[in-house]
């Protein structure tokens, strides 16, 4: 029988000395800003640059350096951590400039995920882009882009909105803007108001589906799937859950223009004779909402089959 305590030692012990080879091989960076992804939960999540510059920056700028120290003991890092968050980022942000002007390496990271992400480090990236310093991006975790790969909805156009405002009617006039926005919708929400939240959601945006992911890459994730009145009807009932939120909203469903055949072809049928095939389809689907493609196609099949004079070519 495996002693899996014993297992789990060994693959910790492997994976530390891959991190310290993979450290001490590759060559120095060079200084600057460095904007650090960092797990959103699972401490394994995180990528072998990303501790590489960890590692060797003179500087860790975090959000709270209670959550990145752990991070930090997780793999053996002893860089010196700063507190860079929304109430002293103005007091702090000249001091970091300096260092980076003075040649230093300086890692941005944020509680969890990509920074700058609902995050207020943009200002220190802006403040660094204008003074000609090197900003240097390393990918890795991003909660936004979990839930939405998680979700099963289409991926291909999203709009990401963040937190919507916690006042219900501000938060009702905003919903009532993403009304028309052709794409998947991912929002973050906080466990006390995503009842409400989502009740306004399926107020505001009809009978979407969504998904309710939670504590994404943790040990209790879950991902909810329904309608958004199927949510909102199941949080009431059984309460607000835990943890963390992403919440991903399906694309509206396309409507199709009442529009009679007849009329469409003869209306086809008019502007091809005026324009052209192409110009035509173009035109009409402006017109009707129809797509364009298949106007096209029906332009084409129209001017097939429309009457010639002798020997004019089809």
């Amino acid at each position: 029988m495996t002693d899996r305590g014993a297992s789990n030692t060994t693959d910790a012990s492997v994976a530390m000395s891959a991190i310290a080879a993979a450290i001490r091989d590759a060559p120095r960076d060079p200084p600057g800003l460095y904007v650090v992804a960092t797990p959103i939960g699972n401490l394994a999540d995180i990528g072998l640059r990303a501790l590489r510059i960890l590692a060797r920056a003179d500087l860790i700028a975090c959000e709270d350096t209670r959550v990145t120290r752990k991070l930090m003991e997780r793999y053996g890092l002893k860089t010196r951590l700063l507190s860079y968050h929304e109430h002293n980022e103005a007091a702090r942000r000249p001091d970091l400039i300096a260092r980076l002007q003075a040649g230093e390496t300086i890692a941005l990271v944020t509680d969890a995920g990509t920074p700058l992400v609902s995050d207020p480090g943009f200002r220190l990236v802006a403040a660094a882009s204008e003074a000609g310093l090197p900003v240097y991006p390393v990918p890795g975790p991003s909660a936004l882009l979990a839930g939405l790969v998680a979700s099963g909805l289409p991926a291909e156009r999203f709009w990401f909105e963040g937190f919507l405002p916690a006042k219900s009617g501000a938060r009702r006039t905003r919903i009532a803007e993403l009304h028309g926005i052709e794409g998947t919708l991912v929002l973050y929400e906080s466990p006390h108001r995503i009842a409400a939240t989502l009740a306004d959601l399926a107020d505001g945006l009809g009978p979407r589906q969504a998904v309710l992911a939670r504590e994404l890459t943790k040990r209790f994730e879950t991902v909810t799937r329904g309608s958004l009145s199927d949510l909102a009807t199941d949080l009431a009932a059984n309460g607000p859950p835990k943890g963390e939120i992403v919440l991903v909203i399906g694309p509206p469903e396309a409507e199709t223009p009442d529009v009679e055949t007849g009329d469409l072809d003869e209306r086809l049928a008019t502007l091809v004779a005026e324009h052209g095939v192409k110009r035509a389809a173009a035109q009409l689907a402006a017109e009707t909402g129809l797509k364009r493609k298949q106007l096209y196609q029906r332009a084409l099949e129209l001017d097939r089959s429309k009457p010639r004079d002798d020997g004019e070519a089809p």
